[in-house]
Protein backbone atom coordinates (compact mmCIF):
# COMPACT_ATOMS: atom_id res chain seq x y z
CA UNK A 1 0.00 0.00 0.00
CA UNK A 2 2.86 2.35 1.08
CA UNK A 3 4.58 1.98 -2.56
CA UNK A 4 1.40 2.82 -4.60
CA UNK A 5 0.67 5.49 -2.53
CA UNK A 6 4.05 7.15 -3.34
CA UNK A 7 3.83 5.81 -6.84
CA UNK A 8 0.77 8.36 -7.50
CA UNK A 9 2.55 11.17 -5.25
CA UNK A 10 5.33 11.00 -7.91
CA UNK A 11 3.20 11.17 -10.71
CA UNK A 12 1.26 14.38 -9.73
CA UNK A 13 2.26 17.57 -11.55
CA UNK A 14 4.32 19.88 -9.78
CA UNK A 15 1.73 22.51 -9.69
CA UNK A 16 -0.23 20.67 -7.56
CA UNK A 17 2.36 20.02 -5.37
CA UNK A 18 3.26 23.66 -4.89
CA UNK A 19 -0.41 24.64 -4.06
CA UNK A 20 -0.19 22.16 -1.49
CA UNK A 21 1.28 24.72 1.48
CA UNK A 22 2.56 28.10 1.58
CA UNK A 23 5.72 28.85 1.21
CA UNK A 24 7.35 28.98 4.86
CA UNK A 25 8.21 33.08 4.38
CA UNK A 26 5.21 34.18 2.75
CA UNK A 27 3.02 36.27 4.92
CA UNK A 28 -0.16 34.25 6.09
CA UNK A 29 -2.21 36.62 5.62
CA UNK A 30 -2.79 40.31 6.50
CA UNK A 31 -2.19 41.95 9.27
CA UNK A 32 -4.79 41.68 11.69
CA UNK A 33 -5.36 45.80 11.96
CA UNK A 34 -6.23 45.75 8.06
CA UNK A 35 -9.16 45.32 6.93
CA UNK A 36 -8.84 42.10 3.97
CA UNK A 37 -11.86 43.61 2.05
CA UNK A 38 -15.35 43.03 2.74
CA UNK A 39 -16.86 41.91 5.89
CA UNK A 40 -18.10 37.92 5.07
CA UNK A 41 -21.05 37.78 3.88
CA UNK A 42 -21.87 41.40 2.40
CA UNK A 43 -22.77 42.22 -0.65
CA UNK A 44 -19.29 42.72 -3.32
CA UNK A 45 -20.83 46.09 -4.11
CA UNK A 46 -22.06 47.59 -0.75
CA UNK A 47 -20.60 51.49 0.40
CA UNK A 48 -18.01 51.82 2.10
CA UNK A 49 -18.31 52.70 5.53
CA UNK A 50 -17.12 56.16 6.50
CA UNK A 51 -14.94 56.97 9.50
CA UNK A 52 -16.29 57.96 12.02
CA UNK A 53 -16.84 62.17 12.17
CA UNK A 54 -14.80 63.67 15.05
CA UNK A 55 -17.57 65.33 17.52
CA UNK A 56 -19.23 68.83 16.74
CA UNK A 57 -17.56 70.37 19.43
CA UNK A 58 -13.88 68.99 18.98
CA UNK A 59 -14.67 70.01 15.02
CA UNK A 60 -15.38 73.55 15.62
CA UNK A 61 -12.54 74.23 18.45
CA UNK A 62 -10.05 73.08 15.87
CA UNK A 63 -11.41 74.69 13.02
CA UNK A 64 -11.30 77.86 15.56
CA UNK A 65 -8.18 77.61 16.57
CA UNK A 66 -6.88 77.15 12.94
CA UNK A 67 -8.73 80.57 11.88
CA UNK A 68 -7.31 82.25 15.04
CA UNK A 69 -3.87 84.47 13.92
CA UNK A 70 -0.97 83.27 15.81
CA UNK A 71 0.88 86.72 15.79
CA UNK A 72 -0.43 90.22 17.02
CA UNK A 73 -0.16 92.80 14.69
CA UNK A 74 2.43 95.57 16.28
CA UNK A 75 1.59 98.13 13.62
CA UNK A 76 -0.40 100.71 15.18
CA UNK A 77 -1.49 102.53 12.25
CA UNK A 78 -3.67 99.50 10.98
CA UNK A 79 -7.06 98.08 12.53
CA UNK A 80 -7.47 101.11 14.55
CA UNK A 81 -10.69 99.94 15.72
CA UNK A 82 -9.47 97.22 18.01
CA UNK A 83 -6.60 99.58 19.37
CA UNK A 84 -7.01 100.57 22.67
CA UNK A 85 -5.44 103.46 24.21
CA UNK A 86 -4.42 103.82 27.65
CA UNK A 87 -3.51 107.77 28.48
CA UNK A 88 -2.12 107.30 32.04
CA UNK A 89 -1.59 109.79 34.66
CA UNK A 90 2.62 109.51 34.67
CA UNK A 91 2.40 111.48 31.51
CA UNK A 92 2.47 108.45 28.83
CA UNK A 93 0.15 106.84 26.52
CA UNK A 94 0.02 102.88 26.26
CA UNK A 95 -1.52 101.17 23.27
CA UNK A 96 -2.84 98.01 23.46
CA UNK A 97 -3.58 95.20 20.13
CA UNK A 98 -7.63 93.97 20.86
CA UNK A 99 -7.76 90.77 19.61
CA UNK A 100 -11.60 89.86 18.88
CA UNK A 101 -10.39 86.13 17.55
CA UNK A 102 -8.85 85.19 20.54
CA UNK A 103 -11.32 86.77 22.82
CA UNK A 104 -14.52 88.32 20.89
CA UNK A 105 -16.94 88.85 23.68
CA UNK A 106 -14.15 90.08 26.19
CA UNK A 107 -12.86 92.77 23.61
CA UNK A 108 -16.33 94.00 23.18
CA UNK A 109 -16.82 94.44 26.66
CA UNK A 110 -13.73 96.36 26.67
CA UNK A 111 -14.12 98.44 24.04
CA UNK A 112 -17.87 99.52 25.37
CA UNK A 113 -16.50 100.85 28.74
CA UNK A 114 -13.59 102.48 27.19
CA UNK A 115 -16.21 104.54 24.78
CA UNK A 116 -18.42 105.14 27.86
CA UNK A 117 -15.46 106.85 30.01
CA UNK A 118 -15.77 104.14 32.44
CA UNK A 119 -12.37 103.77 32.62
CA UNK A 120 -11.73 107.04 32.82
CA UNK A 121 -9.98 108.36 36.12
CA UNK A 122 -9.65 104.19 37.59
CA UNK A 123 -6.73 103.41 39.59
CA UNK A 124 -4.20 100.50 38.89
CA UNK A 125 -4.91 99.16 42.58
CA UNK A 126 -2.87 95.81 42.32
CA UNK A 127 0.68 96.34 40.64
CA UNK A 128 2.90 93.09 41.85
CA UNK A 129 6.73 93.54 40.86
CA UNK A 130 8.11 90.73 38.68
CA UNK A 131 4.03 89.88 37.59
CA UNK A 132 1.21 92.31 36.63
CA UNK A 133 -0.76 95.43 37.13
CA UNK A 134 -4.59 95.56 37.47
CA UNK A 135 -6.84 98.07 36.99
CA UNK A 136 -10.83 98.44 35.94
CA UNK A 137 -12.39 98.57 39.37
CA UNK A 138 -14.47 102.09 39.64
CA UNK A 139 -13.99 101.27 43.60
CA UNK A 140 -10.39 100.81 43.53
CA UNK A 141 -10.56 97.69 45.97
CA UNK A 142 -10.50 94.87 43.73
CA UNK A 143 -14.13 93.81 44.41
CA UNK A 144 -15.87 95.91 41.67
CA UNK A 145 -17.10 96.34 38.39
CA UNK A 146 -19.20 97.65 35.71
CA UNK A 147 -22.94 97.44 35.79
CA UNK A 148 -22.78 94.74 33.01
CA UNK A 149 -23.22 90.71 33.83
CA UNK A 150 -20.34 88.95 33.86
CA UNK A 151 -19.14 87.83 30.86
CA UNK A 152 -18.49 83.48 29.87
CA UNK A 153 -15.12 82.42 30.14
CA UNK A 154 -13.17 82.27 26.31
CA UNK A 155 -9.95 80.73 27.56
CA UNK A 156 -7.55 80.18 24.28
CA UNK A 157 -3.92 78.76 23.81
CA UNK A 158 -2.33 82.18 23.82
CA UNK A 159 0.78 82.14 26.42
CA UNK A 160 0.58 85.13 29.08
CA UNK A 161 3.83 87.17 27.91
CA UNK A 162 4.93 90.42 28.23
CA UNK A 163 2.54 93.01 27.69
CA UNK A 164 -0.15 90.22 27.65
CA UNK A 165 -3.71 91.95 28.47
CA UNK A 166 -6.05 89.55 30.38
CA UNK A 167 -9.17 89.85 31.89
CA UNK A 168 -9.33 89.48 35.78
CA UNK A 169 -11.76 87.49 37.51
CA UNK A 170 -13.35 85.75 40.63
CA UNK A 171 -12.96 82.27 41.99
CA UNK A 172 -15.76 81.58 39.31
CA UNK A 173 -14.37 81.05 35.77
CA UNK A 174 -17.06 83.17 34.28
CA UNK A 175 -16.95 85.89 36.58
CA UNK A 176 -15.02 88.29 34.46
CA UNK A 177 -16.35 91.79 34.16
CA UNK A 178 -14.06 95.04 33.76
CA UNK A 179 -11.01 94.54 35.58
CA UNK A 180 -7.99 93.67 33.00
CA UNK A 181 -4.16 93.73 33.99
CA UNK A 182 -0.87 93.62 32.15
CA UNK A 183 1.72 91.38 32.64
CA UNK A 184 5.28 92.33 32.99
CA UNK A 185 7.08 89.22 33.09
CA UNK A 186 5.55 85.78 31.31
CA UNK A 187 3.44 83.96 33.91
CA UNK A 188 2.60 80.55 32.01
CA UNK A 189 0.72 79.20 34.75
CA UNK A 190 -2.36 81.53 33.82
CA UNK A 191 -2.74 80.20 30.78
CA UNK A 192 -5.80 78.38 29.97
CA UNK A 193 -7.07 80.05 33.22
CA UNK A 194 -7.49 83.38 32.38
CA UNK A 195 -9.06 85.17 29.01
CA UNK A 196 -6.12 86.61 27.20
CA UNK A 197 -7.61 89.51 24.78
CA UNK A 198 -4.39 91.72 23.78
CA UNK A 199 -1.14 92.68 24.04
CA UNK A 200 0.91 95.90 24.44
CA UNK A 201 1.98 96.95 20.93
CA UNK A 202 3.55 100.27 22.27
CA UNK A 203 4.38 101.89 25.18
CA UNK A 204 5.47 99.12 27.28
CA UNK A 205 7.98 101.62 29.31
CA UNK A 206 4.86 103.49 30.45
CA UNK A 207 3.13 100.56 31.95
CA UNK A 208 6.71 99.29 33.94
CA UNK A 209 6.39 102.92 34.84
CA UNK A 210 3.36 102.13 36.91
CA UNK A 211 3.71 102.57 40.54
CA UNK A 212 4.08 99.27 42.97
CA UNK A 213 1.67 98.02 45.73
CA UNK A 214 -1.58 96.53 46.90
CA UNK A 215 -3.10 99.26 46.64
CA UNK A 216 -0.07 101.34 45.86
CA UNK A 217 0.68 104.77 48.12
CA UNK A 218 0.00 106.68 45.17
CA UNK A 219 -1.42 104.84 42.69
CA UNK A 220 -1.15 105.62 38.68
CA UNK A 221 -4.29 105.49 37.44
CA UNK A 222 -5.85 106.07 33.90
CA UNK A 223 -6.68 109.83 32.63
CA UNK A 224 -8.38 108.12 29.56
CA UNK A 225 -8.96 105.18 27.77
CA UNK A 226 -10.22 105.67 24.40
CA UNK A 227 -10.32 103.32 20.62
CA UNK A 228 -7.68 104.54 18.06
CA UNK A 229 -10.85 104.59 15.61
CA UNK A 230 -11.94 107.28 17.50
CA UNK A 231 -9.51 109.80 17.16
CA UNK A 232 -9.82 111.10 20.37
CA UNK A 233 -6.34 113.67 21.37
CA UNK A 234 -4.04 112.32 24.02
CA UNK A 235 -5.20 113.40 27.36
CA UNK A 236 -2.53 113.57 29.41
CA UNK A 237 -1.79 114.96 32.89
CA UNK A 238 -0.40 119.14 32.93
CA UNK A 239 3.06 118.95 34.02
CA UNK A 240 3.99 119.76 37.55
CA UNK A 241 4.48 123.86 38.02
CA UNK A 242 8.32 124.54 38.70
CA UNK A 243 8.69 126.01 41.91
CA UNK A 244 9.81 129.30 42.50
CA UNK A 245 13.33 129.32 44.29
CA UNK A 246 13.40 131.06 47.36
CA UNK A 247 15.43 134.31 47.74
CA UNK A 248 16.77 135.37 50.45
CA UNK A 249 16.76 138.92 51.85
CA UNK A 250 20.49 139.70 50.80
CA UNK A 251 19.63 138.18 47.62
CA UNK A 252 16.81 140.30 47.50
CA UNK A 253 18.02 143.86 48.77
CA UNK A 254 21.08 143.21 46.21
CA UNK A 255 18.62 142.74 42.83
CA UNK A 256 19.63 146.29 41.02
CA UNK A 257 17.96 147.88 38.09
CA UNK A 258 18.85 150.24 35.64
Amino acid sequence: MTNRILALALSLPLAVLATAAPAQDAPAGPPQDVPAGPPAGAPQDAPAVPAQAAPAGEAAATQAATAMPMVVNFDATQDLENILLLDLSNGRRVAIRLMPEWAPAHVERVKTLARRGFYDNIIFHRVIEGFMAQTGDPTGTGTGGSELPNLPAEFNQFPHVRGTVAMARAQAEDSANSQFFIVFYPRFSLDRNYTNFGRVISGMDAVDAIQRGEPPQNPTFIVQASIAADNKPPKLPPAAPVAAADLSADELSNSTSN
